[in-house]
Protein backbone atom coordinates (compact mmCIF):
# COMPACT_ATOMS: atom_id res chain seq x y z
CA UNK A 1 0.00 0.00 0.00
CA UNK A 2 2.96 2.39 0.93
CA UNK A 3 4.67 1.40 -2.86
CA UNK A 4 1.60 2.03 -4.44
CA UNK A 5 0.99 5.70 -2.74
CA UNK A 6 4.62 6.40 -3.65
CA UNK A 7 3.63 5.83 -7.01
CA UNK A 8 0.86 7.39 -7.53
CA UNK A 9 2.21 10.94 -5.26
CA UNK A 10 4.96 10.88 -7.71
CA UNK A 11 2.91 11.14 -10.90
CA UNK A 12 1.79 14.46 -10.87
CA UNK A 13 5.02 15.57 -9.50
CA UNK A 14 7.16 14.34 -12.32
CA UNK A 15 3.97 15.58 -15.31
CA UNK A 16 4.63 18.85 -13.42
CA UNK A 17 8.83 19.00 -13.96
CA UNK A 18 7.69 17.55 -17.55
CA UNK A 19 5.27 20.13 -18.12
CA UNK A 20 7.91 22.85 -16.67
CA UNK A 21 10.60 22.07 -18.87
CA UNK A 22 8.61 22.18 -21.73
CA UNK A 23 7.23 25.53 -21.19
CA UNK A 24 10.64 26.63 -20.01
CA UNK A 25 11.78 25.02 -23.96
CA UNK A 26 9.38 26.84 -25.70
CA UNK A 27 9.47 30.47 -24.51
CA UNK A 28 12.79 30.21 -24.83
CA UNK A 29 12.86 29.26 -28.84
CA UNK A 30 10.37 32.08 -28.55
CA UNK A 31 12.80 33.98 -27.37
CA UNK A 32 16.06 32.83 -29.44
CA UNK A 33 13.05 32.91 -32.41
CA UNK A 34 12.35 36.64 -31.43
CA UNK A 35 16.42 38.40 -31.75
CA UNK A 36 17.21 35.97 -34.94
CA UNK A 37 14.05 37.55 -36.24
CA UNK A 38 15.46 41.11 -35.33
CA UNK A 39 18.31 40.07 -36.35
CA UNK A 40 19.95 40.24 -33.35
CA UNK A 41 22.90 37.71 -31.06
CA UNK A 42 21.24 34.47 -30.80
CA UNK A 43 22.44 30.90 -29.23
CA UNK A 44 22.47 27.68 -31.77
CA UNK A 45 24.05 25.81 -29.44
CA UNK A 46 24.24 21.57 -29.95
CA UNK A 47 21.51 21.62 -27.12
CA UNK A 48 19.32 24.31 -28.64
CA UNK A 49 19.72 22.02 -32.23
CA UNK A 50 18.75 18.81 -30.24
CA UNK A 51 15.74 20.49 -28.56
CA UNK A 52 14.61 21.76 -30.85
CA UNK A 53 14.10 18.33 -33.35
CA UNK A 54 12.74 17.14 -29.84
CA UNK A 55 9.87 19.91 -29.71
CA UNK A 56 9.63 19.23 -33.84
CA UNK A 57 8.88 15.76 -32.92
CA UNK A 58 6.31 16.03 -29.99
CA UNK A 59 4.77 18.75 -31.27
CA UNK A 60 4.14 20.79 -29.06
CA UNK A 61 5.49 24.20 -30.88
CA UNK A 62 3.11 26.84 -30.83
CA UNK A 63 3.03 27.55 -34.29
CA UNK A 64 2.29 24.30 -34.73
CA UNK A 65 -0.46 24.00 -32.10
CA UNK A 66 -1.82 27.16 -33.52
CA UNK A 67 -1.99 25.71 -37.01
CA UNK A 68 -4.01 22.60 -35.62
CA UNK A 69 -5.97 24.71 -34.32
CA UNK A 70 -7.13 26.87 -36.94
CA UNK A 71 -7.29 23.74 -39.36
CA UNK A 72 -9.97 22.69 -36.63
CA UNK A 73 -11.95 25.49 -36.70
CA UNK A 74 -10.44 27.33 -33.26
CA UNK A 75 -9.10 30.76 -34.29
CA UNK A 76 -7.97 31.96 -30.67
CA UNK A 77 -4.38 31.66 -30.70
CA UNK A 78 -4.05 31.83 -26.85
CA UNK A 79 -5.57 28.81 -26.51
CA UNK A 80 -2.64 27.12 -27.97
CA UNK A 81 -0.57 27.88 -24.97
CA UNK A 82 -2.50 25.56 -22.68
CA UNK A 83 -2.39 23.03 -24.91
CA UNK A 84 0.32 20.97 -24.22
CA UNK A 85 -0.57 21.56 -20.12
CA UNK A 86 -3.89 20.68 -20.56
CA UNK A 87 -2.29 17.37 -22.03
CA UNK A 88 -0.55 16.85 -19.34
CA UNK A 89 -3.31 17.39 -16.59
CA UNK A 90 -5.39 14.99 -18.51
CA UNK A 91 -2.63 12.77 -18.42
CA UNK A 92 -2.68 13.36 -14.72
CA UNK A 93 -6.28 13.51 -14.22
CA UNK A 94 -6.69 9.66 -15.83
CA UNK A 95 -3.39 8.33 -14.02
CA UNK A 96 -4.96 9.28 -10.71
CA UNK A 97 -8.21 8.31 -11.19
CA UNK A 98 -7.09 4.60 -12.34
CA UNK A 99 -4.97 4.38 -9.30
CA UNK A 100 -7.60 5.48 -6.93
CA UNK A 101 -10.67 3.70 -8.01
CA UNK A 102 -8.65 0.74 -9.83
CA UNK A 103 -10.85 -1.58 -7.23
CA UNK A 104 -13.93 -0.63 -8.52
CA UNK A 105 -12.26 -0.58 -12.27
CA UNK A 106 -11.34 -4.53 -11.38
CA UNK A 107 -7.72 -3.18 -11.47
CA UNK A 108 -6.15 -5.50 -8.64
CA UNK A 109 -2.93 -6.49 -10.01
CA UNK A 110 0.03 -4.36 -10.56
CA UNK A 111 0.64 -5.08 -13.62
CA UNK A 112 -3.23 -4.45 -14.89
CA UNK A 113 -2.36 -0.75 -12.98
CA UNK A 114 0.26 -0.46 -15.03
CA UNK A 115 -1.35 -1.23 -18.20
CA UNK A 116 -3.93 1.21 -17.72
CA UNK A 117 -1.47 4.14 -16.73
CA UNK A 118 0.21 3.05 -20.25
CA UNK A 119 -3.21 3.19 -21.83
CA UNK A 120 -4.45 6.82 -20.20
CA UNK A 121 -0.88 8.20 -21.15
CA UNK A 122 -1.46 7.14 -24.71
CA UNK A 123 -4.54 8.33 -24.54
CA UNK A 124 -3.27 11.81 -23.25
CA UNK A 125 -1.57 12.17 -25.35
CA UNK A 126 -2.98 11.02 -28.70
CA UNK A 127 -6.60 11.90 -28.20
CA UNK A 128 -6.57 15.36 -28.65
CA UNK A 129 -4.50 15.01 -31.79
CA UNK A 130 -7.09 12.77 -33.14
CA UNK A 131 -10.10 15.23 -32.14
CA UNK A 132 -8.87 18.05 -33.69
CA UNK A 133 -8.03 15.37 -37.10
CA UNK A 134 -11.86 15.24 -36.86
CA UNK A 135 -12.93 18.32 -35.98
CA UNK A 136 -10.55 19.50 -39.20
CA UNK A 137 -12.58 16.85 -41.89
CA UNK A 138 -15.64 18.12 -40.42
CA UNK A 139 -14.89 21.77 -41.34
CA UNK A 140 -13.68 20.63 -44.83
CA UNK A 141 -16.93 19.17 -45.36
CA UNK A 142 -18.83 21.83 -43.67
CA UNK A 143 -16.91 24.61 -45.90
CA UNK A 144 -17.87 22.39 -48.93
CA UNK A 145 -21.01 22.13 -48.47
CA UNK A 146 -21.43 25.75 -47.91
CA UNK A 147 -19.65 27.11 -50.45
CA UNK A 148 -22.61 27.86 -53.15
CA UNK A 149 -24.10 29.98 -51.17
CA UNK A 150 -20.99 32.37 -50.95
CA UNK A 151 -20.34 31.87 -54.46
CA UNK A 152 -23.32 33.21 -54.86
CA UNK A 153 -22.95 36.36 -52.93
CA UNK A 154 -19.98 36.91 -54.48
CA UNK A 155 -21.38 37.23 -57.62
CA UNK A 156 -24.05 39.37 -56.82
CA UNK A 157 -21.60 41.38 -55.56
CA UNK A 158 -19.35 41.31 -58.66
CA UNK A 159 -22.70 42.51 -60.60
CA UNK A 160 -23.07 45.19 -58.69
CA UNK A 161 -19.56 46.53 -59.65
CA UNK A 162 -17.20 45.29 -57.15
CA UNK A 163 -13.53 43.68 -58.16
CA UNK A 164 -13.02 40.23 -56.73
CA UNK A 165 -10.80 41.74 -54.17
CA UNK A 166 -13.33 44.21 -52.72
CA UNK A 167 -15.83 41.04 -52.99
CA UNK A 168 -13.53 38.93 -50.73
CA UNK A 169 -12.73 41.80 -48.30
CA UNK A 170 -17.02 42.60 -47.92
CA UNK A 171 -17.49 38.54 -47.54
CA UNK A 172 -15.19 38.41 -45.15
CA UNK A 173 -17.39 41.04 -42.44
CA UNK A 174 -20.86 40.00 -44.05
CA UNK A 175 -20.83 36.31 -43.16
CA UNK A 176 -20.02 36.62 -39.95
CA UNK A 177 -23.07 35.96 -38.91
CA UNK A 178 -23.81 33.18 -41.46
CA UNK A 179 -21.03 30.85 -40.62
CA UNK A 180 -17.66 31.65 -39.07
CA UNK A 181 -15.53 29.39 -41.00
CA UNK A 182 -16.42 30.93 -44.27
CA UNK A 183 -16.09 34.11 -43.18
CA UNK A 184 -12.26 33.44 -41.64
CA UNK A 185 -11.25 32.00 -44.77
CA UNK A 186 -11.97 35.19 -46.57
CA UNK A 187 -10.64 37.74 -43.92
CA UNK A 188 -7.43 35.30 -44.25
CA UNK A 189 -7.84 35.45 -48.18
CA UNK A 190 -8.12 39.13 -48.20
CA UNK A 191 -5.35 39.53 -45.65
CA UNK A 192 -3.25 37.72 -47.41
CA UNK A 193 -3.69 38.80 -51.05
CA UNK A 194 -2.56 42.80 -49.25
CA UNK A 195 0.40 41.01 -48.23
CA UNK A 196 1.46 38.71 -51.49
CA UNK A 197 -0.85 38.55 -54.56
CA UNK A 198 -4.09 37.81 -55.09
CA UNK A 199 -3.35 34.18 -57.05
CA UNK A 200 -0.79 33.21 -53.97
CA UNK A 201 -3.45 33.85 -51.47
CA UNK A 202 -6.08 31.44 -53.52
CA UNK A 203 -3.81 29.26 -54.07
CA UNK A 204 -3.09 28.64 -50.05
CA UNK A 205 -6.80 28.66 -49.61
CA UNK A 206 -7.01 25.66 -51.55
CA UNK A 207 -4.36 24.11 -50.04
CA UNK A 208 -5.97 24.62 -46.69
CA UNK A 209 -9.18 23.10 -47.89
CA UNK A 210 -8.48 20.37 -50.03
CA UNK A 211 -11.52 19.19 -51.34
CA UNK A 212 -13.27 19.35 -54.82
CA UNK A 213 -15.45 22.29 -54.64
CA UNK A 214 -12.85 24.36 -53.10
CA UNK A 215 -10.75 23.76 -56.51
CA UNK A 216 -13.33 24.62 -58.62
CA UNK A 217 -13.98 27.81 -57.19
CA UNK A 218 -9.86 28.90 -57.38
CA UNK A 219 -9.95 27.56 -60.68
CA UNK A 220 -12.55 29.92 -62.08
CA UNK A 221 -11.01 32.70 -60.17
CA UNK A 222 -7.47 32.14 -60.88
CA UNK A 223 -8.76 32.28 -64.51
CA UNK A 224 -10.95 35.16 -64.38
CA UNK A 225 -7.87 36.89 -62.76
CA UNK A 226 -5.58 35.69 -65.49
CA UNK A 227 -7.50 36.26 -68.82
CA UNK A 228 -9.80 38.67 -67.27
CA UNK A 229 -13.09 36.81 -68.34
CA UNK A 230 -16.22 37.47 -67.55
CA UNK A 231 -16.91 36.05 -63.71
CA UNK A 232 -20.56 36.82 -62.97
CA UNK A 233 -21.78 33.81 -65.42
CA UNK A 234 -19.26 31.74 -64.11
CA UNK A 235 -19.55 31.44 -60.80
CA UNK A 236 -23.83 31.16 -61.20
CA UNK A 237 -23.43 28.10 -63.33
CA UNK A 238 -20.54 26.88 -60.89
CA UNK A 239 -22.61 27.03 -57.79
CA UNK A 240 -25.47 25.65 -59.34
CA UNK A 241 -22.97 22.65 -60.87
CA UNK A 242 -21.61 22.28 -57.14
CA UNK A 243 -25.33 21.94 -55.69
CA UNK A 244 -26.15 19.56 -58.57
CA UNK A 245 -22.85 17.58 -57.53
CA UNK A 246 -23.99 17.63 -53.75
CA UNK A 247 -27.34 15.95 -54.69
CA UNK A 248 -26.20 13.47 -56.37
CA UNK A 249 -23.71 12.84 -53.59
CA UNK A 250 -26.75 12.64 -51.87
CA UNK A 251 -28.77 10.04 -53.99
CA UNK A 252 -25.99 8.12 -54.05
CA UNK A 253 -25.18 7.62 -50.65
CA UNK A 254 -29.16 7.49 -50.09
CA UNK A 255 -28.99 4.17 -52.31
CA UNK A 256 -26.31 2.63 -50.74
CA UNK A 257 -28.71 2.41 -48.03
CA UNK A 258 -30.64 -0.64 -49.05
CA UNK A 259 -27.38 -2.28 -49.43
CA UNK A 260 -25.90 -1.50 -45.98
CA UNK A 261 -29.23 -2.11 -44.57
CA UNK A 262 -29.55 -6.01 -45.85
CA UNK A 263 -26.93 -7.75 -43.45
CA UNK A 264 -28.86 -6.55 -40.41
CA UNK A 265 -31.79 -7.39 -41.58
CA UNK A 266 -30.41 -10.79 -42.79
CA UNK A 267 -29.14 -11.16 -38.65
CA UNK A 268 -31.63 -9.43 -36.97
CA UNK A 269 -34.62 -10.64 -38.40
CA UNK A 270 -34.48 -13.47 -40.79
CA UNK A 271 -32.42 -15.75 -38.15
CA UNK A 272 -35.40 -14.82 -35.57
CA UNK A 273 -38.00 -15.49 -37.80
CA UNK A 274 -36.79 -19.02 -38.42
CA UNK A 275 -36.16 -19.69 -35.50
CA UNK A 276 -39.54 -19.20 -34.71
CA UNK A 277 -41.27 -20.86 -37.19
CA UNK A 278 -38.92 -24.07 -36.69
CA UNK A 279 -38.30 -23.91 -32.99
CA UNK A 280 -41.96 -25.86 -32.06
CA UNK A 281 -41.17 -28.05 -34.85
CA UNK A 282 -38.07 -29.60 -33.47
CA UNK A 283 -39.13 -28.60 -29.61
CA UNK A 284 -42.36 -31.36 -30.48
CA UNK A 285 -39.81 -34.06 -32.55
CA UNK A 286 -37.59 -33.96 -29.52
CA UNK A 287 -40.42 -34.14 -26.89
CA UNK A 288 -42.05 -37.12 -28.98
CA UNK A 289 -38.88 -38.89 -29.16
Amino acid sequence: MIHELMILSSIPLSLTIAGMVAYQINREFAHQATRRKLGLSHDNTHWHILFRKIEKRLSFRRKDVINNFIHAGIYRAELAAWYVPAKLLLGAGLIIGIWLFSEWLGLTESHQRLMATMGALIMAIIGPDLLLQVRQRRRVRKVASLLPYMIDLMAVCIQTGMTIEAAIAYLGQELETFDKDLAWLMRQTDARSRVVNLPTALAELMAEFPCNEMRSFVYTLSQSLQYGSSIYEVLTSLSTNIREIQVLDLEEKVGQLSAKMSLPLILLIMFPVVILITAPSIMRMMSDG
